[in-house]
């Protein structure tokens, strides 16, 4: 099986290693982005000198998005996260966090209301995509249900987006005329 990486796949790649260490000698970064890039349509049939030119783009376009610095210690450069790239790792990780079902349904809704302001409506939308991705349900405009526990996933979108004052997390034994929302869900 051949594994394929674009660019936008070495660059979360190389955050992530940064992120994973926190400080990091290119040095050291550099042979690890090489190694990916062989496997990258981006550098088929490219030289080591082709490749190295890559990933100094990969590294130079990371530096201009804000999401790496550099800095330069005793003749050698180090790469570190900055916050804007913090919150990209944060966001990446974010998408791929699950709510854990039960085997056994506790017959208990966990309901998200929420109020974020039209002057945050990116953030609200954010917010709406990943409670579509933690497979929560519609019920209102601002009222999302799930059937699973989650409170520790709503208490890390709350602080992750700063949005904890204006999301309400409840846990209800019953919701009226709940069969559509128990069929969406395959319960009972």
């Amino acid at each position: 099986m051949t594994v394929s990486y674009s660019q936008g796949k070495i660059e979360d790649a190389v955050l992530k290693t940064i992120a994973g260490i926190g400080l990091i000698s290119l040095s050291i970064l550099a042979p690890n982005v090489l190694s990916l890039l062989k496997y990258s349509p981006l550098s088929k049939n490219k030289s080591r000198q082709k490749r190295s030119y890559i990933k100094n783009r990969v590294l130079t376009k990371l530096k201009e998005k804000g999401y790496v610095s550099f800095k330069k210690e005793n003749g050698e450069i180090f790469a570190r996260l900055t916050k804007k790239g913090d919150s990209i790792i944060r966001k990446m990780e974010l998408g791929r966090i699950k709510i854990k079902k039960q085997k056994k349904w506790d017959n208990k809704w966990r309901v998200i209301m929420f109020d974020i302001k039209e002057n945050r409506r990116k953030t609200r939308d954010q917010f709406r995509i990943y409670l579509q991705g933690l497979d929560f349900r519609q019920i209102q405009k601002s009222v999302w249900v799930c059937p699973y526990p989650c409170e520790s996933v709503i208490k890390l979108l709350k602080a992750d987006l700063a949005i904890g004052k204006d999301i309400l997390y409840m846990t209800v034994e019953s919701i009226e005329n709940d069969y559509w929302i128990k069929k969406e869900f395959n319960l009972d």
